[in-house]
């Protein structure tokens, strides 16, 4: 193929001068022969491998194939490491270093002499970390996800990581599950390699991922242990030299119309609440305006169709065999923008053409859709100026338009030494209020916005309340839970002037957020409102809450939003 513009690699590599001696010099101590460094083009595989990252620590044999597929196209493959966001070893929460692996990634790519990258992800914040860096530099990309674990089997029943863990959990506490049936699931419940098989925030990121077009088809629902994956991997290699011979950039791909398109297959899949910070800081990064009201605007009126953990029943493993992410674009076809570019070099309609829905019963007939109004709900009120978002597919009917008296916990350590106590003036008409959990608050906006009920009134049979925080919660999560209020208490937000014994007034359908409280008590409590003393000094984490956005604007830092480009750097010697 004729290749549409010159190979940045050559900067380094190209020529007969000092300086590309010493570069090729160096990479040949590994035994690499004269021809590799004579136009090929050079695919960095950027590896979020780590063992402290259990979802992404198969990756090494799926770098191997994707190397295949490289050098099978005439490329030649470098992997690099950068870090590792793992969602369920990561403290104080890996969301606080997302904006840190994406600056990794970021300066990775552009430092070294690369052509093209193909993206290795998996856990939560590893998708979006790679698609922001990336999306920074504009290079010809495409990402591979790691895929799930196989279904979790328990005692005959199929069950799913995260959700279950939060149904087990309160079971215990209700003293109707024993913790010795408790500790036997533990096992039972990740019994492969790969990321959360339920709908959670790994399996989300990686169908919108595949819905905006920066994979191949089929990406998102293959199992880790499948041989597809594998497959896929080899194919994505060979995608990715043919891709910098076409010149096709992340921005081509990257557009309005792809971000339009993912959102409504948040609401199609019932994806992750977490989707929406991290869609609206990769549209920051690649200059896309996109919006909160956006996601409300493009996803409310998708039908949830896909009957997975925590809104279904069913999970990943189920959905690949039911024909995975394409199936599910092809029977909302309509709502979709089928002309929109793709990875693949073809459009997203052509990518879906002739697919199939092998169980209806998975892919569910919209006029059988888990609610007909999916996607995420955006609301505003006196509570949350800025916005606030709950996911209608996991919430419960009948919460959905709520007033009640607020039980206010100021911080989460607040809230762990309050919950079960006894002597708590809390019943199930009440909403809980979780502040000082946002991005600048916990810090890193900490998935504890899905707060386990009191004891008291889990052992009454209570499985569910109205709960608003300026958190996040995992995407396993469900429950009517009101998530990243904005502005956040930190920097003095209206929750931090929640008390206890206030009215809160929930009306989804309105999308209606209200503190029933006056303006006049409401400045009496501004003026004596403190902020909290940062839980670091120094350090990242202070860079990080100087500079953090609030949820609306997707939690980037604000000298990252934009797109730096690829421009060669001055040589290094």
């Amino acid at each position: 193929m004729t290749r549409k513009t010159p190979l940045r690699s050559q900067a380094w590599f190209g020529g007969f001068d000092k300086d590309a001696f010493i570069h090729r010099s160096w990479m040949k101590n590994g035994g690499l022969p004269d021809d590799m460094f004579d136009g090929r083009p050079v695919i960095g595989i950027c590896n979020t491998f780590s063992e402290f990252t259990p979802c992404n620590a198969h990756f090494r044999p799926l770098v191997e194939e994707v190397k295949k597929g490289v050098l099978d196209a005439g490329g030649f493959p470098l992997e690099f490491p950068v870090f590792s966001c793992g969602e369920s070893n990561l403290r104080p929460t890996a969301m606080l270093f997302r904006n840190l692996a994406s600056m990794d990634v970021e300066e990775a790519i552009r430092g070294n002499p690369m052509d093209g990258v193909v993206l290795m992800a998996g856990c939560d914040k590893t998708t979006p970390s790679l698609l922001m860096g990336a999306a920074s530099c504009d290079l010809p990309t495409i990402l591979l996800s790691g895929g799930a674990m196989l279904n979790g089997k328990f005692r005959g029943k199929d069950i799913g990581s995260g959700t279950d863990v939060w149904k087990f959990s309160e079971d215990v506490r209700a003293g109707v599950m024993s913790q010795a049936d408790f500790m036997a699931a533990e096992s039972a419940m990740s019994r492969s390699p790969g990321h959360c098989m339920t709908m959670g925030t790994a399996s989300t990121m990686a169908s919108m991922a595949e819905s905006l077009g920066v994979t191949l088809p089929g990406n998102a629902a293959y199992p880790a242990v499948d041989a597809r994956r594998a497959r896929l991997a080899r194919l994505t290699g060979r995608r990715a030299v043919a891709m910098v011979n076409e010149d096709l950039r992340l921005s081509k791909v990257l557009t309005r119309a792809a971000f339009a398109n993912a959102i409504r297959m948040n609401g199609a899949i019932g994806g992750s609440t977490n989707a929406v910070v991290h869609l609206l800081a990769i549209a920051g990064r690649v200059g896309v305006d996109l919006t909160l009201d956006d996601w409300d605007a493009f996803g409310r009126d998708i039908p949830t169709i896909v009957n997975l953990m925590p809104s279904g029943k069913y999970l990943m493993e189920d959905l690949c065999y039911a024909g995975g992410i394409p199936a599910v674009m092809d029977a909302i076809r309509d709502l979709l923008d089928l002309g929109v570019l793709t990875v693949t070099g073809q459009t997203l309609g052509e990518n879906i053409e002739g697919v199939e829905n092998f169980d209806p019963d998975v892919i569910l007939p919209r006029d059988k859709a888990l609610v007909q109004n999916g996607g995420m709900a955006v609301l505003r009120g006196n509570l949350a100026p800025d916005g606030a978002i709950i996911k209608p597919s996991a919430a419960s009917p009948e919460l959905m338009q709520h007033r009640g008296r607020a039980v206010v916990f100021e911080d989460i350590d607040h809230y762990k030494a309050r919950v079960d106590d006894p002597d708590l003036d809390i019943d199930a008409s009440c909403i809980m209020v979780l502040k000082n959990c946002g991005p600048k608050g916990y810090p890193g906006m900490a998935e504890v916005g899905n707060m386990a009920l009191p004891r008291k009134l889990l052992q009454q049979g209570v499985r569910d309340m109205v709960r608003i925080s300026d958190a996040r919660m995992s995407g396993t999560a469900f429950g009517t839970v009101v998530l990243h209020t904005a502005p956040e208490a930190a920097v003095g937000g209206p929750l931090a002037l929640v008390q206890d014994g206030d009215f809160i007034e929930l009306d989804v359908a309105g999308r209606r957020l209200h503190l029933d409280v006056s303006d006049e008590e409401l400045a009496r409590r501004r003026a004596l409102w403190q902020p909290l003393k940062p839980a670091m000094e120094g350090g990242y984490q202070s860079l990080y809450v100087e500079r953090v956005l609030q949820a609306d604007k997707g939690a980037d830092l604000d000298f990252l939003v934009g797109c730096r480009g690829h421009a060669v750097p001055r040589e290094s010697h």
